[in-house]
């Protein structure tokens, strides 16, 4: 395994689409070689995720953190589909855009569907700090920063958020992050990128604990619908 190198804000792969990866593929030495160094590199950097984009490779593979002593999360070709019209604001950051940080909002549930490391098909359900967790993943197999979606007024270096507070006064839960970045949160109560008074990797610890399963799909409407290539950026 390696350590790899992080893509910046700036860098090319960030803003390319990138290329699924066919099922049958998925247990090809260079694809989990490619899931070893991602998930060496995310314990590297202690992140709460992490797209391939990032690592300057083209592909729609994220992995996520999971609780302490447990594998992380490793999804291929993920999908996306709103559960709930409910939405959270939190602070996050991002190992490609170092030091800043911002309040965005997004969607409080999703399902995602996917497949894992084994070319297994999965199902999960999530809600809370690690649906904003995978959402923020996601969007980098896309093209997308979360700097495109953030209040821009709420945008601050990680040292002056740490020195003066959030910007203007806000008082927005500043306890959450969708970070894969994962510096502690300036706040008293938090203890890590979206720590709710616990570590990032006690936010993610109930990714693992459902069993992977179909789940009935939902009545489709305009606040549940599937997030494939750059159809999320009509919402923001």
């Amino acid at each position: 395994m390696a350590i790899l190198k992080i893509a910046c804000m700036g860098h090319p792969v960030l803003r390319e689409v990138a290329h699924p990866i066919p099922p049958d593929q998925i247990r090809d030495p260079g694809i989990l070689r490619l899931v070893a160094d991602m998930i060496e590199t995310l314990a590297e950097y202690e992140g709460a995720g992490l797209a391939a984009p990032q690592v300057h490779a083209s592909v729609r593979l994220v992995v996520l953190a999971a609780e302490e002593g447990a594998a992380p999360l490793v999804l291929v070709n993920p999908e996306l589909t709103w559960l709930t019209g409910d939405r959270v604001r939190t602070w996050e950051g991002c190992l490609s855009v170092p030091g800043l940080r911002a309040l965005v909002e997004r969607v409080a549930a999703v399902r995602v569907d996917a497949w894992n490391e084994a070319g297994e098909r999965i199902t999960l359900e999530i809600e809370g700090f690690p649906a904003v967790a995978v959402q923020h993943e996601c969007d980098h197999l896309d093209g997308v920063l979360y700097v495109e979606r953030c209040d821009p007024r709420t945008l601050t270096f990680l040292d002056e958020l740490r020195r003066f507070g959030p910007p203007g006064g806000r008082s927005d839960d500043p306890a959450g992050s969708g970070d894969d970045e994962a510096e502690p949160d300036p706040t008293p109560d938090a203890q890590g990128a979206g720590a709710e008074g616990g570590p990032v990797a006690d936010r993610l610890q109930g990714l693992l604990a459902r069993p992977p399963e179909r789940a009935v799909p939902p009545a489709p409407d305009r606040r549940a619908r599937l997030l494939r290539g750059r159809a999320v950026l009509h919402e923001n």
